[in-house]
């Protein structure tokens, strides 16, 4: 049975993209698309608090409950928070579950404490000015008594940890108590391994620009982990942290809220369902044989989005990403880390970027993250010129042309790829939620392996996954 596609999430004005005007069609809309449903294909999905029949105030009730077990008398009405946030959040569901999240906990705080000033810090990445944007988009200024983004590059702070001397963002912490308030998606996979997940922004979203680089430029995922928990776990943030909250993701959207004075006890729940749910869709997609990639998402290349999973960990699906016994494959290995100027892995071991990939139709994506890897690594049409010219005069993206080419429409670009590639089988990341749209065929196999996946993660990879990270669960 053949669903319409899924709405894909709207286009966005934002200086990392062309403006929304200039996006004339959408694979939703194009012949031949359908949708799959998260349940159709795993029928064992649990189900999600948002999106669903009671809107974003389910996502309100479900922060004050968990929020009810949280101590927060430690803080008192001459004090000040900081409720700390990545910007990673913002693109999840649209981002209007993780703003609201925001807002609820802005007002638990200050009713049940009285604290004179409540502020807002967004971190970002690569991508300086984004968290401004969100803040303007979600209206957050007016809601908490100053809010403001964070960009790695500002002022710093010397934070001492038991490996020395590392550096954070002197405003994450320039208020006597922070609450961490962030999301168990498991987009950056392919940096925390699903180890320490709920630690990581300590070295990246608070972090300055020296520290948080051991993820991308120094000891990769299975070093620069132990950064962030040794900030965390250091003197100073423990002398100003009071506890988390976060929104516990699923491919379907909103599994939960937990909310916890002892991050590691959220850092166990998230890493459990995170496996438990995501493995699945990984696996899943791993299957695939050939296929056109759509990237059709207002977010940097890599971070495109489809069923949970993002583009970046898509070209890695070749490999199980989850499987810490995998040495190199699902490093940093799908950017320049571990390949060389002629594009090719250093050493033998590093595994080829996902071949089932033949060619990429790049619809819309923004700019902010180096991605002339992906061009280099996957034939690539990008449509329109004015988009070509934005990643053309982006400093990050001076390359990403040089190895693609200018679709003037949509629909041309799509009939020299089903040519080109001899496949008609279409994956879209465009942040479809609840599901995935993909082309009929598509649809077709994965519905027909999806129940050998399901078999396979339950019976043989969760027990290995968990017993990896040193997780017991009980029948």
């Amino acid at each position: 049975m053949h669903h319409p596609p899924i709405q894909p999430l709207a286009p966005r004005p934002s200086r990392y993209g062309i403006d929304p005007s200039l996006v004339k069609k959408r694979f939703a809309d194009l012949p031949g698309m359908t949708s799959l449903s998260i349940k159709e294909l795993f029928p064992d999905t649990p189900e999600v608090i948002y999106p669903g029949p009671e809107g974003i105030q389910a996502v309100r009730r479900a922060a004050e409950a968990a929020l009810e077990n949280v101590d927060l008398s430690m803080i008192e009405p001459h004090h000040t928070v900081n409720v700390l946030a990545s910007h990673h959040g913002f693109t999840l569901l649209g981002g209007e579950p993780y703003a609201e999240l925001l807002r609820t906990v802005y007002d638990v705080v200050k009713q049940r404490t009285g604290a004179k000033e409540v502020r807002l810090r967004a971190g970002v990445g690569l991508r300086f000015r984004e968290t401004e944007e969100y803040i303007v988009r979600f209206n957050l200024k007016k809601h908490f008594d100053s809010a403001r983004g964070m960009a790695p590059i500002d002022e710093g702070i010397p934070i001492e940890t038991e490996i020395g001397t590392l550096y954070g963002l002197k405003r994450t912490y320039d208020a006597d108590w922070i609450i961490h308030v962030h999301n168990s998606d498991v987009r950056e996979v392919h940096f925390h391994r699903q180890v320490d997940r709920a630690v990581k922004p300590f070295g990246m979203s608070y972090a300055r620009i020296e520290t948080r680089s051991t993820y991308h430029q120094n000891l990769g995922p299975r070093g620069a982990n132990f950064t962030a928990r040794a900030i965390f776990e250091s003197p100073f943030v423990q002398s100003k942290f009071v506890g988390a909250v976060f929104l516990n993701m699923s491919p379907s959207g909103v599994l939960s809220v937990e909310a916890d004075n002892d991050l590691y006890r959220i850092n166990d729940t998230i890493t459990l369902d995170g496996l438990r749910y995501y493995g699945n869709m990984f696996q899943l997609l791993g299957k695939i044989e050939d296929c056109i990639v759509g990237l059709d998402f207002p977010c940097p290349v890599p971070y495109v989005f489809s069923a949970g999973v993002i583009y970046c960990n898509f070209v890695g699906a070749n490999v199980d990403l989850f499987d810490l016994d995998v040495k190199l494959a699902p490093y940093t290995w799908y950017t320049e880390a571990l390949y060389g100027k002629d594009g090719k892995p250093l050493i033998p071991d590093i595994k080829p970027v996902n071949p089932a990939i033949r060619m990429v139709v790049h619809n819309y994506a923004w700019i902010g993250y180096p991605s002339a890897f992906f061009s280099q690594q996957l034939p690539t049409i990008v449509i329109g010129k004015e988009q070509a010219d934005l990643f053309e005069h982006d400093p990050q993206n001076l390359e990403y042309m040089k190895y693609a080419m200018i679709g003037e429409n949509l629909e041309d670009a799509m009939k020299f790829a089903y040519r080109t590639t001899g496949t008609d089988k279409v994956i879209v990341f465009d942040g479809a939620v609840g599901g995935i749209n993909v082309s009929e065929s598509l649809a077709e196999y994965l519905l027909k392996v999806a129940p050998e996946v399901s078999a396979e993660v339950d019976q043989m990879l969760m027990p290995k996954w968990l017993k990896q990270r040193g997780i017991l669960v009980s029948a």
